[in-house]
């Protein structure tokens, strides 16, 4: 998956991308999210994310030549970016502190990058067909090596006894709750969602409920 065309040309790898080449792609992919999101990727046109990243739709297919290949590059973007949190959990550190950290940073990408939620959990809804092979390797493999981590904590009572894959379930259940809900939650707390101290509260509230799940009983 991912980008093509400008990546590879005969086989060979091309150049590194120039500053510009890299700032171009970022410009395409927050466009295409931005669009994508809205419309799925069906709805969707490529004349629409170039007038979006502000570039002729020329320029834009110079980096990606089908409107599949920039969904696959966003997915995976976005995929990306939620696995570096969880990538980065270390058995040798606290187990609550850990924890907080990642499930802080889970908030953070769901409440500043919503978008982002919304769009890979319709991927989802609609049976992953695009990124269901990243899926079932990458991330299973990433989940059970951190699992594994946590699994060790359980026993050296460091943590309560829970199931490990569960409760990273439920830690992406919840952050993941303020992006793909979003408009059930403004719905019902109306404008308290636009409270300077909103996020804060919310990480505090959510912190709370699953950290105290899990410490030693």
């Amino acid at each position: 998956m991912g980008a093509k065309g400008a990546d590879r040309e005969g086989g060979r790898s091309t150049p590194p991308a120039t500053r510009i080449q890299a700032v171009s792609r970022v410009q395409i992919l927050d466009a295409a999210l931005d669009i994508f999101s809205r419309h799925g990727f069906r709805g969707s046109t490529v004349d629409e994310i170039a007038a979006r990243a502000g570039m002729s739709k020329a320029n834009l297919l110079y980096y990606y030549r089908r409107k599949q290949d920039l969904y696959e590059a966003v997915l995976e973007r976005t995929l990306g970016e939620w696995l570096d949190p969880l990538n980065a959990l270390n058995v040798d550190a606290d187990p609550v502190e850990e924890l907080r950290r990642y499930i802080t940073a889970k908030l953070v990408l769901s409440l500043e990058r919503p978008e982002a939620s919304r769009l890979f959990a319709n991927e989802i809804l609609a049976g992953a067909p695009v990124i269901s092979p990243t899926l079932q390797t990458k991330l299973r493999t990433l989940v059970f090596q951190k699992a594994a981590i946590l699994r060790t904590w359980v026993s050296e009572g460091r943590l309560a006894p829970i199931d490990p894959i569960h409760l990273i379930f439920a830690i992406w259940a919840t952050t993941q709750h303020y992006a793909d809900f979003a408009v059930q939650i403004r719905a019902i707390l109306g404008p308290d969602v636009e409270r300077p101290d909103f996020r804060e509260e919310v990480t505090r509230s959510v912190l709370s409920v699953i950290l105290d799940g899990v410490r030693p009983r």
